[in-house]
């Protein structure tokens, strides 16, 4: 790729690799140690600088893009405080083992050690979240280092830093540009024959199998099916791994852990083996206790890190599956159908309760979930903030091959929704791209919303407006603990949206949801809808223990004594808390 007004400095080496790496856009917020960078940016063809009004954002974006994508990306940080605001983006993406190589830009190397204004150690902050983290401290070093760092990110799909002071950006070039020489990480990975004959051996001499799948199954839908269908296997999921696996899927009977169904942890705890296909779910409460396990992970190091397993395969599940079905045994099993049966029942009672009835306020979000999913488009991306909107997109949001669904699956922070749909709507921007954001999350990062507008990124930000953190009100009354410290004055997101030179739209009844979502959709930028939803909402889990049941009690006990039985009939009304 050409320059057009060609240099001769560490910056142009810099962003020339990028470019031949197929890097179409770096995330960040300018500033005096990224001057290089971002004027060699400018002077190439084929990339660009994407302003957004946080760092944090910048990262979350980049890894939004990256899975959507499935190629590296980038972010860029300035020196101190500018990349420290990288780094909760960076542990997201790191542990969605997306490939990002976030440059943090470093004050300038005659300073260093000095406690220069601004100084920080990022190749000691950055360790925790990135596979690989070095510093440039000459010129030279520059071209080898930052192919070492791209490569690495793109073979173990991590986030990679590099680490720079802003003065040898604009230093002269000894050496040019690399081609990194990859594209992906390894295409086939098989276990050896004695553990897949071992694994064969426990599935065609147990009765009741269950499967568990996780993103890992991203390329083997067929092969999961297929292995399902020889032992009559139900396939349960972890989040990441619904979009993959829920639709058209006759062995499909829900998603297990805190905001799973009934009947999936039912299927797990029932089954005599349980194999584990690409997921490391981290619940370790809701595995079942003395059954065999079968533990199929490209990641060799997460096998056997939840629950005990008996064999543990270290392979991509698409071909190490190939590779097993011909040492399986044709099964019958009355597991499949008991399952399944459970499944259609739990499914009927959500399905029930995402009603809308007329001048009933406030609105179900269960209500406001599945219409989003029935009006969005077929190949929509959908984005959830952590808490309630996880829960609520988890259960409602209808997946069939061509919709994505991305969130803060891993890392679990507050705030991810609407800079990850900035990532997803800049690489597609004719693509549909709507959040489930929760109030907290989305006035956590609310400053962002101008850059919707100053990008023209037509992103649907649809607001789940119940005045509260809602998620962590469940925790406190679970622990019987009274909410405090969780309330939100009531605010009106759309009057903001409006006044950033955003579209919004306020719904307050169940009759103003549909309109309001179909005119959002139609406007061709971005818009935001505020919903006010009901705050006492429960998303219980599939399985409660003693000690919640208790602390539920409590805190109803503690409720009406201080005068808030209201909010115990609201519960009550909802028909979730049992």
């Amino acid at each position: 790729m050409a320059l057009r007004n060609p240099f001769n400095k560490i910056s142009d080496v810099f962003v020339e690799t990028l470019v031949r790496a197929g890097v179409k856009r770096v995330y960040g917020v300018a500033g005096d140690s990224l001057n290089g960078l971002t004027d060699s940016i400018r002077a190439h063809e084929g990339i660009d600088w994407l302003m957004v009004r946080h760092e944090e954002v910048a990262a979350f974006a980049a890894g939004a893009e990256s899975q959507i994508s499935g190629e590296l990306t980038v972010c860029a940080g300035s020196c101190g405080p500018g990349n420290l605001h990288l780094i909760n983006g960076l542990h997201d993406c790191h542990r969605s083992r997306t490939p990002v190589l976030a440059i943090a830009a470093q004050v300038p190397s005659n300073e260093l050690g000095t406690n220069y204004f601004q100084e920080t150690r990022p190749e000691h902050l950055f360790l925790t979240c990135s596979d690989f983290c070095e510093v440039i401290s000459t010129p030279e070093q520059l071209p080898r280092v930052l192919a070492i760092a791209m490569r690495t990110a793109i073979a173990k799909r991590c986030v990679a830093v590099i680490v720079i002071p802003g003065d040898i950006l604009t230093r002269e070039a000894s050496k040019p540009a690399i081609d990194l020489g990859i594209s992906g990480p390894a295409g086939s990975v098989l276990p050896p024959a004695t553990n897949l004959h071992a694994a064969a051996e426990i599935l065609n001499t147990t009765k009741k199998i269950t499967i568990l799948a996780g993103a890992g199954c991203a390329n083997a839908r067929d092969e999961v099916i297929a292995t399902a269908a020889i032992l009559q296997a139900p396939i349960i999921t972890a989040l990441r791994g619904k979009e993959y696996l829920e639709y058209d899927n006759p062995f499909y009977v829900g998603l297990n852990g805190l905001i799973g169904m009934t009947s999936a942890y039912r299927a797990m705890q029932e089954c005599d083996t349980l194999l584990m296909l690409g997921t490391d779910f981290p619940y370790s409460q809701f595995f079942p206790e003395g059954k065999k396990v079968i533990q199929l992970d490209i990641r060799g190091e997460q096998i056997g890190r939840r629950t005990t397993v008996d064999v543990g395969l270290i392979g991509d599940v698409r071909y190490t599956l190939q590779a097993l079905a011909p040492l399986l045994d044709k099964h019958k099993s009355g597991h499949l159908e008991d399952s399944l049966k459970h499944f259609r029942k739990v499914r009927k009672e959500l399905d029930d309760r995402a009603t809308g009835e007329p001048g009933k306020t406030p609105i179900h979000p269960q209500y406001l979930t599945k219409c989003l999913s029935d009006l969005a488009a077929e190949d929509a991306v959908f984005l959830t903030d952590v808490g309630t909107p996880t829960t609520w997109g988890a259960r409602y949001l209808r997946m069939n091959g061509k919709r994505r669904l991305l969130g803060s699956y891993n890392h679990g922070t507050m705030a991810n929704a609407m800079p990850q749909a900035i990532g997803v709507q800049a690489a597609e921007p004719s693509r549909q791209v709507v959040t489930l954001s929760g109030d907290g999350g989305f006035s956590m990062l609310m400053g962002d919303l101008l850059t919707l507008h100053q990008l023209k990124l037509p992103v649907k930000i649809v607001v789940f407006n119940n005045s509260a953190l809602a998620f962590v009100e469940q925790e406190m009354k679970a622990a019987g603990i009274d909410n405090y410290g969780t309330a939100f004055a009531p605010q009106n997101y759309a009057n903001i949206a409006t006044a950033a030179g955003v579209r919004g739209w306020r719904v307050e009844t169940p009759e103003q949801v549909i309109p309001a979502l179909t005119e959002a959709f139609a406007h061709p930028g971005p818009a935001l809808i505020d919903v006010v939803v009901n705050r006492q909402e429960l998303s219980l889990p599939p399985t409660i223990t003693a000690g919640q049941a208790v602390g539920f009690n409590l805190y109803m006990m503690k409720a009406m004594l201080h005068g808030d039985g209201h909010e115990v009939l609201d519960m009550a009304k909802t028909n979730l808390w049992r």
